[in-house]
This record gives structure tokens, sequence and C-alpha cells, in this order.
């Protein structure tokens, strides 16, 4: 297990050696992963005495190993990472790496925040090293690609240069695929197109997670990145049929953890044409999607419905 003092001795490392090659690119060239495909971002869950039980994952990870998914995402929104310690949210990422099958690709989600994110020095922003730190952590205990979420502490001033600079510091020094992840309902802030379109031409940055639901804007994306290797996937499968219906190629979809036949079934008939049937599944997906997915699975979550389940 990675224990709080690992985790502190394997960070300090990483910031030494990042801090001596900020202009290094990790050894990434060349490489591409196809996202193509449905994931469950899987849950996190908890004991009676606030524990993040490993066993429990890996037990729900098992039986969702059963459905034709093109694998997991571990430390999304619907994982709530801010719950946790570092060091936890890399056994988490270890211990989901032991049970999901080699084949399947693991994405997780590496996002950090950090008082200094605005600081103006020469030196990468606190954030921005400390998302860097995370991510080759990640990479380390079995990641295939990581997910990163928008910076938003200090959200007036997230401007699309300032993220084109946070994102394109993370792709250079990350060892795996980055998978942008813009969720505005939680941090109130929306990955900017323009910002999008400048970042799919890095090699190392292969797609995006949409969670706002606006489709226009999907499209949107999907047509200024066409002549990318970049690849856009829907944040929800409230709207997964009008994302493919305009180029997205798949879905993180926090259904799929309770409803998973259901959510492949909607991308079988999505990507074989049958788009009336397809419209009458998603009809009947719409209303459980607006269900507290959170608590569906496993043992208890750190959920906002119980906010002082974990105290930080």
């Amino acid at each position: 297990m990675l224990v709080p003092r690992v985790w502190s001795s394997v960070r300090q490392g990483l910031s030494r050696g990042l801090s001596r090659n900020m202009g290094g690119r990790a050894s990434w060239e060349g490489r591409k992963v196809d996202i193509a495909g449905i994931y469950p971002p899987v849950t996190t869950p908890f004991t009676a005495t606030a524990e993040v039980d490993y066993g429990k994952l890996e037990e729900n990870l098992h039986k969702l190993g059963t459905f034709p998914f093109k694998g997991f995402v571990v430390q999304g929104s619907n994982g709530e990472f801010p719950f946790l310690t570092s060091s936890e949210r890399l056994e988490m990422v270890s211990r989901a790496r032991q049970a999901v099958p080699k084949d399947k690709l693991l994405i997780a989600g590496s996002g950090c925040e950090c008082e200094a994110i605005m600081s103006r020095t020469l030196e990468m922003a606190q954030a921005t090293q400390a998302t860097v730190e995370m991510t080759v952590s990640m990479a380390q205990v079995g990641a295939d690609a990581v997910m990163v979420v928008t910076p938003c502490y200090y959200r007036g001033r997230m401007s699309s240069a300032a993220l084109i600079h946070h994102y394109t510091k993370v792709a250079d020094l990350s060892p795996i695929p980055v998978v942008l992840y813009s969720v505005p309902a939680n941090t109130g802030l929306d990955l900017p197109v323009d910002a999008v379109v400048t970042l799919s031409q890095h090699p190392n940055i292969v797609g995006l997670k949409d969670s706002a639901g606006d489709v226009t804007r999907i499209g949107l994306i999907v047509h200024k990145t066409r002549k990318q290797d970049f690849q856009v996937l829907a944040g929800s499968a409230g709207f997964l049929l009008a994302s493919y219906a305009l180029g997205a190629v798949g879905g993180v979809c926090a259904l799929a953890n309770v409803l998973g036949a259901q959510v492949c079934q909607l991308e079988r008939l999505c990507l074989t044409g049958q788009w009336e049937d397809a419209q009458k599944l998603q009809h009947r997906l719409i209303e459980p999607n607006t269900a507290n997915i959170l608590s569906s699975v496993g043992t208890s979550c750190a959920s906002p419905a119980n906010p002082d389940f974990r105290q930080s």
C-alpha cells in the first residue's frame, strides 16, 4: 500500500527532477491511444469508518468487467477525488490496475489544485507541477492515460492562454496520453473551444471529455479538431446519442455503473446507424441518468448529500 510517507518521498523526488528538467519532454513521441468507447467512472467506496474500501473497489471492478466497456475511469468527479489524500488516489489507481484486464484502458484523473496557480514567475505554477507529479506517479502505478480537469480555484484568471499553458506543460511531461476534462457544473469553468482546438494539436493530448451537456459545443469541437488525431467523449449518458450523431466517439457515463448493458447497447445502436432504436433507448435512459449514481454502487460514498461523512 502507498502509505503517506512513501508518497511524500516520491513527490519530493519528482519535484527535484521536474524542476531540473522543465524544458524536457516525456518519452511519448509517436505514441497514440484510441479512446473510442464507453467508460464507467467508478465510484470510491468507503467503509463505515471513512476509510477507502479497496476490497469493495476491486469487487465493483470485477462486476463491471462483465460488460463490453472500452475501459474504466478512476478519480473522476464520480470518484470524488477531492475527498482523498494523494496516497489514497495512487492506491486507487494501483488497485484498479490489478483488478482491470490488461486489454481494458485505465484512465486516471490526475488534476490537482493549488493556491499558487496564478504565479507569474518563470517556474511552473504549483498547481501545474502538482498535476505533473500526480500524472507521472499514476503512470508508474498502472494508468494507461490521464484525464486532467481544468484548474479552477482562480477561475476568473483562467484565460485560454493560462489553460493552454497549464495543459501544455502537463502534456509535455506526462509519460502517458492526456485527456482534457471540462466539467463546468463542478468547476464553474468551461474549457474554451479555442483552447481545446489549440491543445488538440499537441501530440500527447488525445481527446476531451466534455460534461457540459451542450451538444452544439461538442459538434463545434469535433468539427474544428477534425484534422487532428483527437477524439471527443460525452460526459454523460443523458446526451450520448446526440454526441455520437455529432461525431463523438464514446462517453464517460456514470449511468454505466448501474445500467452498463443498456449504455453499451446504445453505443452499438449508434455505431450501426440504428437511430430510431437508439432514440427510443436514449429516451428511456434520460430519467435514470438523473438519479444519484454515487450512492448506487458499492458501499457508502462521501457524496454531497453526506458532506460530513469524511472530514478533510
